[in-house]
């Protein structure tokens, strides 16, 4: 699950600490599986804004509802493609565009003509969704549906239909009649869920196994997507390798994490229909980075209007690395403008696991050690006692081990605050991009918080109750000139 359980304060009366907390866990999760959260805060949580909250309830449904909506969850999608040419296409697609694809694709096996090209105008009469549940359920059928001429009439008997099929009600008749979009897609969803009517074909399933193994860059482009949604763009992205293609949201990242440096009086807004505006747009996507100091050697616009996957990926990382940088700079007001390296938040975490008396260190941030997470529990109770049960947490010996306790750091640091997009694997397999923002998302939440008193005694930990407080008075302790690369290697 993408919240560890142990994370959450659950005593019956909690305090308003304890109660913000499980909100702002609430909150980094939510972004954590892509869910836009950029006007949501604690408080709305608190004072119960309906509509906010509402908006979010309605976006986590929306994607548990569309979760089955790939290959890798359901192989038998392979079954939608005319030609095995297509299989890339339909990985790239937007889940909302393979439910529709599905949806056409067993209409053709019935009379109706029409192509279904949304879930609003185009099913608002139910004659489309008639004719879908007699092909997937035609043990169900009844003739008056499409007999019937009004269609409100025909709604009711669609849903009628529907639950004789064991899928439960998300809409109304009225729903459907009134072109709810929203309502309409999570119906649709639902019936894929429910029974999508494809079958397991032996040779489209050895096709999709003969695929290439990169899980890795899978979990990178996530990791990427999640976050770029997560800063409030206008348009919302589904793979990164597709929809940045043009520029454009590239171009509204480069803005969100460094304001003012995007020239948009040359920038070409969506939909551009001529390659060469794409093309410029992914120009000076480049020529940014470059001001930025990224390394972008034989790096020209056209490979990102193109789909190179691995260059996209590495200026991602390094964009989302600059960004990180930048906010810990601003949040060090008292470095007079230093420029903050990886350097400097390898020695940060190091102070101060090791000021509370610990022997843990880490060497790099691909150091094998870190995998049994024990390291950044001892991190997160470093900057926050309260934070981590002892309890709760496994030796790390075992994988079994490894991965609970990699589920629960995550948790832990969503609670405190920290927006991170990383998974339990990227902590057991020390993958050294993941493990420096989340140090650098933990050093982040605690200059934030420098003079934050920390009551002990509130919390699901073993310790006895003490005030605490912490200082920020670490950082300039530090020397800048360690041995360690921009990447975090010795």
């Amino acid at each position: 699950g993408t919240i560890d359980e142990r994370a959450i304060n659950t005593k019956r009366l909690l305090n308003p600490w304890e109660r913000n907390e499980n909100h702002t866990l609430c909150l980094n999760s939510a972004k954590a599986i892509g869910c836009t959260v950029v006007n949501i805060g604690t408080q709305d949580f608190i004072e119960g804004r309906r509509h906010l909250v509402l908006g979010l309830i309605s976006q986590i449904i929306k994607i548990q509802l569309l979760a089955d909506l790939n290959l890798k969850k359901t192989p038998q999608l392979l079954e939608l493609l005319d030609d095995s040419k297509d299989m890339e296409e339909l990985m790239n697609l937007p889940p909302e565009k393979i439910l529709l694809r599905w949806m056409n694709f067993h209409l053709k096996k019935s009379e109706y003509k029409r192509i279904v090209t949304n879930f609003s105008s185009d099913v608002k009469d139910a004659e489309a969704y008639a004719h879908l549940l007699n092909v997937l359920a035609p043990e169900y059928t009844n003739p008056s549906t499409l007999a019937v001429k009004n269609p409100f009439e025909r709604a009711k008997l669609v849903l009628e239909h529907s639950d004789k099929m064991g899928c439960k009600r998300y809409l109304t008749a009225r729903d459907i009649v009134e072109g709810s979009p929203n309502l309409n897609l999570a119906f649709v969803a639902h019936i894929f869920q429910h029974r999508n009517g494809l079958t397991d074909q032996t040779k489209q399933i050895s096709l999709l196994q003969a695929l290439p193994d990169d899980t890795e860059d899978s979990r990178e482009e996530r990791a990427f997507r999640l976050w770029i949604n997560s800063l409030g763009n206008s348009t919302y992205i589904n793979n990164v390798f597709e929809d940045l293609r043009n520029g454009w949201i590239l171009l509204e990242t480069l803005d969100k994490v460094s304001a003012g440096i995007v020239n948009w009086k040359i920038a070409n807004k969506p939909p551009i229909k001529m390659p060469f505006k794409k093309v410029e747009n992914c120009n000076q996507v480049v020529k940014i980075g470059k001001q930025l100091k990224f390394s972008l050697v034989n790096v020209a616009g056209n490979d990102i209007v193109q789909g190179n996957k691995k260059l996209i990926l590495a200026y991602l990382w390094q964009l989302m690395r600059y960004n990180i940088l930048q906010l810990l700079k601003n949040l060090r007001f008292h470095a007079r403008g230093k420029e903050i390296t990886d350097a400097d938040i390898l020695e940060w975490a190091n102070s101060k696991v090791s000021s509370t008396g610990s022997q843990s260190s880490m060497n790099s941030f691909k150091d094998k050690s870190l995998s049994d997470g024990i390291f950044f529990l001892e991190l997160l109770s470093s900057v926050q006692p309260r934070a981590v049960n002892w309890g709760l947490v496994t030796k790390g010996v075992t994988d079994e081990e490894k991965k609970m306790n990699a589920s629960y750091i995550i948790s832990i640091a969503r609670k405190l605050g920290c927006s991170i997009f990383l998974l339990p694997e990227d902590i057991t397999e020390v993958n050294q991009k993941m493990i420096l923002t989340l140090t650098a998302s933990i050093m982040s939440w605690f200059l934030k918080h420098p003079h934050e008193e920390r009551t002990l005694g509130t919390s699901d930990s073993e310790s006895g109750s003490q005030l605490e407080t912490i200082s920020n008075s670490t950082l300039d302790d530090f020397s800048s000139d360690s041995s360690v690369d921009e990447n975090g290697n010795m």
